[in-house]
């Protein structure tokens, strides 16, 4: 009944059969995410019957949270068609009260009989209401473990960092990179600093990924196979831009480390009585000054395709082309961390390839050539 004329109000509102109905409902999905569960179980383990190469690719791609989750979800499904069966058997139970209550009211012929049947009318109303709240918080508790929470921005980022070290490395590096050549325009050894700790972190990278035996496999199924897929796109312009950002910074040390034993051995030549530490004090500090030196020297050298294609501009215009590749870089690596979108992914991919080919390449070849020219 939604409105009682005798008492004025409905004490007890609501459609039993309706919650039953979505009672059975809940119960029904609630079983089927525990046989889904069970079943993901039995795969997963190796201990099943299902065996060979599609087992253990399975098995290496199944997510360690989906097994707990589907537990999850079946428990709360459960518990909440158990709380509105319940629930169904109390809203019976009150709106029966409810209609003795109402013909308490419509049968009263004194004041004080009318006024004995609205006060237990209000008191069932007050109980019925308590015991609503109770089953929605239930629900509410029930809904909210079905699924995980969204992570956070920093947690998402944490995640994706320590899911994936070798690229937090990468998208290290071309984000050093991009500031290192923003610096460099203003303040050279400022900007050198960055672009070799953005060269090593190229390095550390380039050695993470090819120690990957997922990356490895994913550029020789492409080459011995021919499975061109984007996961061979992205592993090898991973691999360029790796090789591409630590070409420099190492031909900057392995320059260093040259002078540097050169003038040890100078040393020692020069004044063999002397101990083997001021020699070995004198090819340091050489070393430390001709990486630094050569580091600057590198630093200066263009991309040789934009410096052609520009040629006829001024400075400033040269200059703004040149940070379009390193800027490029910083994009993408944001994008890497700003977006799980697979459209935007290749997107990414295919940017940094274009970047690769066009800029980090030629760059890498130009600033080394001086360096190793005889």
């Amino acid at each position: 009944m939604s409105h009682s004329p005798a008492l004025g109000f409905d004490p007890a509102p609501g459609n039993p059969a309706a919650v039953l109905t979505l009672a059975k409902k809940l119960l029904a999905s609630a079983n089927s995410l525990g046989e889904a569960s069970r079943v993901v179980d039995a795969l997963a383990s190796n201990s099943s019957g299902w065996q060979g190469e599609a087992a253990t690719a399975f098995r290496a791609s199944l997510s360690r949270d989906l097994p707990r989750y589907l537990r999850s979800a079946y428990t709360s499904l459960a518990e909440a068609a158990r709380r509105l069966t319940a629930w169904h058997d109390t809203l019976v139970a009150h709106r029966a009260l409810a209609a003795r209550y109402e013909s308490q009211a419509a049968a009263a012929t004194t004041e004080p009989a009318l006024a004995d049947a609205r006060r237990l009318a209000r008191e069932l109303a007050a109980e019925h209401a308590a015991a609503a709240g109770r089953v929605a918080k239930t629900l509410n508790t029930a809904a909210d473990r079905l699924a995980p929470k969204e992570p956070g921005v920093f947690a998402s980022l944490w995640q994706k960092i320590t899911e994936d070290p070798a690229d937090a490395l990468s998208n290290a590096s071309a984000i050093l990179g991009a500031a290192g050549a923003g610096l460099s325009l203003f303040c050279p050894p400022a900007g050198l600093a960055v672009m070799l700790v953005a060269g090593g972190l190229s390095l550390a990278a380039l050695g993470m990924h090819a120690a990957d035996p997922k990356f490895r496999k994913s550029l020789t199924d492409g080459v011995t196979k021919g499975e061109f897929d984007a996961d061979f796109w992205k592993a090898g312009v991973t691999l360029l831009g790796d090789t591409a950002g630590a070409v420099p910074g190492v031909a900057a040390v392995a320059a260093g480390a040259k002078a540097g034993t050169l003038a040890a051995r100078a040393a020692l030549t020069a004044a063999p009585e002397a101990s083997a530490l001021s020699g070995l004090t004198e090819g340091a500090t050489t070393f430390g000054r001709t990486t630094w030196s050569t580091g600057l020297q590198i630093q200066e050298v263009e991309n040789p395709l934009t410096t052609w294609a520009v040629r006829t501009t001024n400075p400033v215009v040269r200059n703004s082309v040149n940070l379009v590749g390193p800027g490029m870089g910083l994009t993408t690596a944001v994008l890497d961390y700003a977006s799980d979108d697979e459209t935007v992914e290749h997107a990414s991919t295919a940017a940094d390839g274009v970047r690769g080919v066009i800029d980090d390449v030629p760059s890498a070849f130009a600033k080394v050539a001086p360096v190793i020219r005889p």
